[in-house]
């Protein structure tokens, strides 16, 4: 399944609440497409996930915002 959330338009801590609940919703093989804009959004997701174990990508797609891609493997 492909999970996708858009938090442009949100600040932290609201994007990172968010992203913990479809961290529990995915499984194996599932992948999620989120994009932030926040400064504090782009500085503790990518610790949260690092922290957690997930592969992740991220891109800037323009206007200051980045779509950061990760994966559940296990």
């Amino acid at each position: 399944m492909i999970f996708q959330y858009d938090a442009s338009q949100e600040k932290c801590p609201l994007p990172l609440v968010q992203l913990r609940l479809i961290l529990k919703k995915m499984t194996k093989d599932d992948v999620c497409v989120l994009k932030i804009r926040d400064s504090g959004s782009k500085e503790s997701i990518p610790k949260l996930l690092s922290k957690l174990g997930y592969g992740f990508k991220q891109n800037i797609i323009g206007n200051n915002i980045v779509e950061i891609t990760l994966s559940k493997n296990n």
